[in-house]
């Protein structure tokens, strides 16, 4: 009998690669070793656990050596804070580190490599966009010049060393995440996160929420998110696969507000900081690729995701 492929799971103790260690950690389908950084080992996982800077190259070296699989989702992050304030901290860590694996994965013949970048290289627009939306000769929005041109090179990296034929790559242009394991902290999370930690922790009544939350998002459960890798790394044919990874359709930032206040059962009131800026854009993402290359496609709605959200919340936070 054939021995199981071993994964090597880069980022397991972060907000995504939790949820791929749920899944593939406990599916016996794989052998998986997994790194940690900072945040120590999870105990309760039976896994290969092995700490390791991936900025550093004799540490990447040693972790992937052995293995058949990288999911690279180790990552520099933080909240909507950090991308105004401090913009530079998702650039430059996270272009030495995805440089470094890449490199290793090509030296040691690693036989699929996947990838995570996000959807801020995408001009807002009314219709659902497509991979090939994307013009490279159009600015990034100022906010998002940074990460998003990183995010870009290292999509290109990954279709260069794809070119040299001995590693599959996977890229992932997904869409806004959201579920257990998310950050639910006010100074490090993203909308979906701070939204369900201020109506299920708010002690006057209220829920302040920036502008007019006119903004129109395309949020996606991280459970889809994570069978859409495990149908990559089955049904992938190409050496190169980038894809569109989202729910297909956007939701105003003041429904989704209405909508958690409306699960959560509370009775509270929405006051709006107008002295924050509101930029009505829409963004949400054409997934036909995924669907028909892939055989991918979401399974869990909003409404359903932010029941299971709040289920999981109240059981693991409160």
């Amino acid at each position: 009998m054939k021995d199981k492929k071993t994964i090597l799971l880069c980022g397991a103790t972060g907000f995504i690669g939790r949820n791929l260690l749920e899944r593939f950690g406990k599916s016996g389908d794989y052998n998986v070793r997994a790194v940690w950084h900072t945040k120590p080992a999870l105990e309760q996982y039976d896994v290969d656990w092995v700490q390791a800077d991936l900025n550093n190259t004799h540490d990447v070296t040693r972790v992937m050596t052995g293995v058949d699989i990288v999911l690279q989702f180790a990552a520099t992050t933080s909240g909507a804070k950090d991308i105004v304030n401090r913009p530079y901290i998702h650039v430059t860590d996270n272009a030495v580190m995805n440089s470094l694996l890449l490199r290793e994965a090509y030296e040691q013949d690693i036989e699929h490599f996947v990838f995570p970048s996000c959807t801020v290289m995408y001009q807002p627009k009314e219709e659902a966009t497509s991979e090939e939306d994307f013009d490279g000769s159009k600015r990034l929005y100022e906010r998002y010049f940074g990460v998003g041109n990183t995010k870009v090179y290292i999509e290109k990296m990954c279709e260069f060393y794809a070119g040299l034929g001995k590693t599959k790559h996977t890229v992932l242009r997904h869409s806004n995440m959201y579920g257990p394991y998310d950050k639910y902290d006010l100074e490090r999370s993203h909308v979906f996160g701070a939204t369900i930690t201020k109506v299920m922790t708010s002690a006057d009544g209220c829920v302040h929420m920036w502008g007019t939350g006119e903004e129109e998002r395309d949020l996606l459960h991280v459970n889809d998110l994570v069978e859409f890798v495990n149908e990559a790394l089955t049904n992938q044919k190409e050496q190169y696969g980038l894809y569109n990874v989202g729910v297909g359709s956007a939701i105003s930032i003041i429904d989704l507000v209405r909508e958690i206040i409306s699960q959560s059962g509370r009775n509270l009131e929405i006051l709006h900081d107008l002295s924050k800026p509101t930029i009505k854009t829409s963004l949400y993402l054409n997934c036909t690729k995924a669907k028909n290359e892939i055989g991918w496609e979401p399974k869990i709605s909003l409404k359903e995701g932010i029941k299971r959200t709040l289920e999981w919340y109240r059981e693991n936070i409160l």
